[in-house]
């Protein structure tokens, strides 16, 4: 049957045409103010491009309502390599609703056991990209000081650096103890996952993310930086006795327990993302002359690889 790492062009190539038809159903839905209309369309088009792709797939992080691409799910043929599959067929309903940038399909894809299987809770998130030894940063310092710990690294004055954060109140002291560093914050409305993986992304210009999201996406976002030898630490949030139920039920026994990059995503993974909406990553997908062209950005941890896909598809109207 082959291994991921034998197996990962072909495989990450078909993973990649997943999220490329997802991007492609949801462009239809961009600006157009009904976020279920965009989701819909675009899990419809990820659930089939999957069931035609050779593996035997489990979804382990997947969408909460409906009952497509939901946790457990079955996905590919049946026939071939055995995965776990992470994915967000729309990472980024309001964004795409609204128009504003970074909204993506997303995907990522290792051997059974090499995704945590992340209940729909929030988790504390703390990435860096590439190039830095272990601790540099801490989940357990403030922002500002970690803001710090990374200008020394690079070798460059804090006012260099740039942290992405969600802009929301739950982060108000995050805001605060970066601009008393005098660290630059990049504030993004949504798209987590988006906000996480530019730090492994020179071209970006983010080097830090940091604040509390959703669990699953905090595991897509791991994955990517896994392919590019980023680092990310994380621990769940429970905003409620609800949540610590719903945890432990899913089988979380250690609640405070903090979770390193190898205890998101283990082994061997590929990862895939294609751009709805223009972002700091990707492009969007765009209309033209009677066809659609996507962006799609394609990883995986056994080369480090980063390959990017320039697709024109003809309009199926």
């Amino acid at each position: 049957m082959g291994t991921l790492a034998t197996s990962c062009s072909t495989l990450g190539y078909a993973m990649a045409s997943a999220t490329i038809a997802a991007a492609t159903a949801a462009e239809s839905w961009v600006g157009r103010g009904d976020e279920r209309s965009a989701e819909q369309a675009s899990v419809a088009a990820m659930f089939a491009a999957l069931n035609g792709i050779d593996f035997a797939g489990q979804v382990v992080v997947g969408e909460a309502d409906g009952d497509t691409l939901n946790v457990g799910a079955a996905v590919g043929t049946g026939s071939g390599l055995e995965l776990d599959v992470a994915l967000e067929a729309l990472e980024g309903t309001t964004l795409t609703a609204k128009a504003m940038p970074n909204a993506l399909a997303v995907i990522a894809a290792a051997p059974r056991g090499g995704l945590l299987q992340a209940p729909d809770l929030y988790m504390e998130k703390l990435a860096i990209g590439p190039g830095y030894e272990a601790g540099i940063v801490d989940l357990d310092a403030d922002a500002g000081e970690n803001a710090i710990r990374l200008a020394r690294a690079k070798g460059v004055d804090v006012r260099e650096i740039t942290a992405c954060v969600l802009d929301r109140p739950r982060h108000e002291k995050i805001i605060n103890d970066l601009r008393k560093a005098g660290a630059r914050i990049n504030l993004i409305p949504d798209g987590d996952v988006a906000g996480a993986i530019n730090t492994a992304m020179p071209e970006t210009g983010i080097d830090m993310y940091v604040g509390q999201g959703k669990a699953p996406e905090g595991v897509l976002a791991a994955a990517a930086l896994r392919c590019v030898g980023g680092q990310m630490q994380a621990r769940f949030v429970f905003r409620n006795e609800a949540e610590k139920l719903q945890a432990q039920r899913g089988g979380l026994k250690d609640a405070g327990r903090r979770y390193n990059l190898d205890d998101l995503v283990s082994g061997d993974v590929i990862f895939a993302a294609t751009g709805v909406t223009k972002g700091t990553l990707l492009d969007g997908a765009v209309r033209r002359r009677g066809a659609i062209e996507t962006h799609t950005m394609l990883m995986s941890s056994a080369d480090g690889v980063v390959r990017t896909i320039r697709s024109v598809s003809p309009l199926r109207i």
